[in-house]
């Protein structure tokens, strides 16, 4: 066992790349210690004596849990697997995050690529330049990168305006993360034939009862990664809810000129006299959120019962 850190961060959760360090949840809040696990059947005793908890917690363990198992030996994969499986056979996470890893490990991925798993599609811009500091989306993103939890990201062209292409692009870049540009309409068929594991986004307005209204694009993103399992989570500060609004039909969505469809940089593209429609936003309805961050926490699938409990 080991005490608490000297930073004042809660860390629950600590990769030290030969073991994992979890916060023994079952001593707070009179004591604060950590336990160092070096094996699958270590964590997984973890796991299954509470000491971690929360589905998302469990699924990140048990992941790192497979990480230690192959280390030194790759085929130790399956026995790895049942014994972290069999340690909360109900949560849902744990049985997605040993699948994400299991498919890989029979594609031949070696321990490294296990341990560095995430590949994820952004959207917008939302980085330093859209809140003058670390980011929201992207500032979780640069984050998970240099934990090593990101393999690769995707971002979005964003019509019309470009600001994924301009922007988000210039700033992953000059970060060193390993992007790729892609047009609006290819990231369906991204999630269908590469495995999407995160969409995450911005927010320009959130309902009291998670609604969220973000760039037009977030919505058709949302019912993509539905489909294709991948998870959506919104990222913004806790300002950004507006608990007067009940839901996402009380959002006023801005319409803005056909010109910016029709012209591009001054240039005419479309012929005279064609009509546009061109709404900047969209709304994306709670049931298809994951989770919500802000400053103050996590909501794990909004309702208007968390989201009030965590902002209020």
């Amino acid at each position: 066992m080991t005490s608490a850190p000297k930073n004042n961060a809660v860390q629950p959760i600590v990769w030290l790349g030969d073991c994992l360090r979890l916060l023994d949840q079952r001593l707070l809040p009179l004591q604060e210690t950590y336990l160092d696990c070096r094996t699958a059947a270590e964590v997984a005793e973890a796991i299954h004596g509470m000491a971690v908890r929360g589905a998302p917690a469990i699924g990140i363990a048990a992941a790192y849990g497979l990480v230690l198992a192959v280390r030194n030996d790759l085929q130790a994969f399956p026995d790895a697997e049942r014994v972290l499986a069999a340690s909360r056979p109900t949560a849902v996470n744990l049985r997605w995050a040993l699948a994400r890893l299991r498919g890989l490990w029979q594609r031949g991925a070696d321990a490294a690529t296990l341990e560095r798993d995430a590949r994820l599609i952004t959207h917008c811009n939302t980085g330093a330049l859209a809140t003058g500091g670390h980011g929201t989306a992207l500032g979780v993103i640069r984050t998970a990168y240099a934990q090593g939890k990101v393999s690769q990201v995707y971002n979005t062209e964003t019509r019309p305006w470009l600001q994924g292409a301009r922007l988000t692009a210039w700033e992953l870049m000059r970060e060193g993360i390993p992007s790729k540009l892609i047009a609006d309409g290819a990231a369906a068929h991204l999630m269908r034939t590469e495995r999407i594991d995160w969409v995450i986004v911005g927010a320009d307005r959130i309902a009291a009862n998670g609604d969220t209204a973000n760039k037009i694009g977030t919505y058709m993103l949302a019912v993509a990664a539905r489909r294709h399992g991948a998870k959506f989570m919104v990222v913004a500060p806790s300002g950004t809810f507006d608990l007067d609004c009940p839901d996402g039909e009380g959002i006023p969505i801005e319409q803005r000129t056909a010109q910016e469809l029709t012209e591009f940089r001054g240039q005419q593209i479309a012929p005279s006299g064609m009509l546009a429609y061109n709404p900047v936003f969209d709304v994306t309805p709670a049931e298809l959120i994951d989770a919500i961050v802000c400053e103050r926490g996590v909501i794990a699938n909004p309702t208007v019962g968390k989201v009030t409990a965590l902002v209020r």
